[in-house]
């Protein structure tokens, strides 16, 4: 039951952390390298609040504004600049992320820091003592995908966003206006980054260089998921369990590995990923 639960939590954090990169990547058709600085930017929010006197419940919704302001102003001044160059778009925003390390790294220093949980201790669930924080990372990973799929298919703004993501180009000749869609996709991928970072954060530590596997990992879970989040979330439930699997039976240091090999097989095999043949 344990190893269950293990591999559940693990797929709601990969979802949690990647679903903001695949939302830019399906509407602006670029993959944004700075995803990792984000994460990192949105894992020193606990620290923050609970420095400030704050609830440490506040360290989530603080990471996530911070991601959307800051995603609104690189999306304004760096990515809408570039964005019949989709290929500087990208080298862009691997730059600004070094940046943004470089930048937590002389407010914050190279140290590792620890982060307070809102959530702390056990409870027993058929038999098998498990972490309360991270079985309340599954409920939120369902909340953050119900969230997303109810503003896409229930809302104006998420027609408008699926008619930019099937054909900006005829989307425009209608009267969308697509660079306020691509603003706030780029804004709410960022602060999605971010919020990811703050939930991480209690789980291990923090420090400049954290968002980095974790960018790795959810690059490879975009890639193979398309623009598809009932993909991502099968995405993140296979390789992230396999991760699971091998960290327990194998070597951690394997396990590590697990989602970007899969991933690479997964595309060598079936280069549309798991959302299209």
């Amino acid at each position: 039951m344990s190893l269950l639960l293990d591999i559940l939590s693990t797929a709601a954090i990969l979802f949690i952390v990647s679903c903001g990169l695949l939302l830019i990547f399906g509407v602006m058709k670029i993959i944004n390298f700075a995803h990792g600085g984000f994460l990192t930017l949105g894992g020193y929010a606990p620290l923050l609040v609970t420095h400030w006197g704050w609830s440490p419940w506040a360290g989530g919704p603080v990471a996530f504004a911070i991601g959307i302001a800051c995603g609104a102003l690189v999306e304004r001044f760096i990515v809408r600049p570039l964005h019949t160059r989709p290929l500087d778009a990208i080298l862009a925003t691997w730059g600004l992320g070094i940046v943004i390390g470089q930048l937590i790294t002389l407010a914050f220093g190279r140290g590792v820091q620890f982060a307070e949980s809102p959530l702390s201790g056990t409870v027993q669930l058929l038999g098998t003592e498990y972490s309360v924080y991270r079985l309340a990372l599954i409920g939120l990973a369902l909340a953050v995908a119900a969230g997303i799929a109810g503003v896409l298919n229930g809302t104006r703004l998420g027609l408008i966003t699926r008619a930019v993501t099937m054909n900006e180009t005829l989307a425009r000749g209608l009267g969308v206006n697509s660079e306020r869609v691509r603003l706030s996709t780029f804004a709410f991928g960022a602060g999605l980054a971010c919020l990811a970072g703050a939930l991480i954060t209690p789980l291990s530590s923090v420090d400049p260089n954290m968002g980095v596997p974790w960018l790795t990992n959810a690059f490879m879970l975009a890639m193979i998921s398309g623009t598809s989040l009932l993909s991502l979330a099968a995405a993140c439930l296979l390789l992230g369990g396999a991760q699971v699997l091998v960290s327990v039976f194998g070597s951690p240091v394997l396990g590590a590995l697990t989602i970007v090999v899969l991933g690479a097989l997964v595309l060598r095999i079936r280069p549309g990923g798991f959302a299209r043949g």
